[in-house]
């Protein structure tokens, strides 16, 4: 397993269990199924688990896997597990009580005492309340309830703001991807310039990136059943469409084959990568499917020029997405 050092004794693994899915519409998850599941990937090697608030059960489900992997392992072995949240309250004003009490029901939900990362997510750029927010996260990092305060969604001219008010922030988790390289424009600068990383996610297109749908007609609406495919295929149709996408996982598979790995691995090492990028968040539809086995190919495959020379051959021919919607986290604003 690959690792990246986040902060002093904070190692976390570079392909990180994303819970998005145990939010709803990606099918039915049962809790205590998808509790023994997360013992399973614990066990692989995959420690490090993305979660936040408003995922559902997300943050119950933390705390039920911590207590059971103490009940069978033994106390010492939570030392190796991370888990990061993510802190999205509504746009309003923000208290330093209110941020505090919020912080307290998630430390509680997931059964830790300080979180590893606490990533801040903010709809409203108009309401100027994200730096109060960003600021009393700020002391409750010092007081030692959290150790490491993050960003999610966040555009780097946003970040230029916190960094001249002073505000450390450790990492910025945006949309990253083959289809989607928008970070590559401004922010892997500005986070490498500023001891920041970038958490990546999106980087399988919700699964649109694989063997699945190589040769494939264009799937009908009806089709794209999840959540996450019907985000991705849009993100897709900006890009480029269909047929331009056909080219690119043909170009994929002709990688994945000379390496014996599958095109979703060829996604996660293309941007695990990238400058700046600390690791990649896949979703774990926990009880429903798993793919451990393959995602842990990642970190024996290489990419060199020539794998990126076929690749980018067809990302060169398509629409620039900085262009058609900005910046990291524009489209949700």
């Amino acid at each position: 397993m690959e690792t990246h050092q986040l902060s002093p004794g904070l190692n976390v693994c570079k392909i990180l269990n994303g819970m998005w899915q145990v939010a709803g519409g990606h099918g039915y998850i049962e809790p205590k199924r998808a509790v023994s599941e997360m013992v399973k990937y614990h066990e692989a090697g995959f420690t490090s688990w993305d979660l936040a608030d408003i995922y559902g059960p997300a943050e119950d489900f933390i705390g039920d896997f911590r207590r059971k992997l103490a009940d069978e392992k033994g106390e010492q072995e939570l030392k190796n597990v991370q888990a990061f949240t993510k802190f999205v309250p509504e746009p309003a004003r923000m208290s330093r009580s209110f941020v505090e009490q919020s912080i307290d029901r998630s430390s509680k939900r997931m059964g830790v005492e300080s979180i590893d990362l606490v990533q801040f997510h903010w709809w409203d750029y108009g309401n100027v309340s994200w730096l109060d927010a960003l600021l009393f996260l700020s002391e409750l990092r010092d007081k030692g309830k959290v150790r490491n305060v993050g960003l999610t969604n966040f555009d780097t001219a946003h970040m230029q703001d916190m960094a001249d008010a002073g505000v450390r922030i450790a990492s910025n988790q945006v949309q990253y991807s083959i289809i989607d390289q928008r970070p590559a424009v401004r922010m892997a600068e500005f986070c490498r310039n500023n001891n920041s990383v970038i958490y990546a996610y999106g980087t399988m297109c919700g699964g649109l990136l694989s063997e699945k749908y190589l040769n494939k007609e264009e799937p009908p609406v009806a089709g794209v059943d999840t959540l996450s495919l019907r985000k991705y295929k849009k993100m897709i149709d900006a890009w480029g469409g269909w047929k331009l996408f056909q080219e690119l996982l043909t170009a994929m598979k002709g990688v994945a084959d000379r390496h014996d790995v599958s095109i979703a691995n060829v996604a996660a090492r293309y941007v695990i990568d990238r400058p700046a990028v600390a690791g990649v968040i896949i979703g774990a539809r926990l009880g429903l499917a798993e793919h451990r086995n393959d995602n842990a190919r990642v970190f024996g495959l290489v990419l060199d020029d020539e794998d990126r020379k076929k690749i980018e051959g067809v990302t060169a021919r398509s629409r620039d997405l900085y262009e058609v919607i900005g910046d990291c986290g524009d489209e949700y604003r």
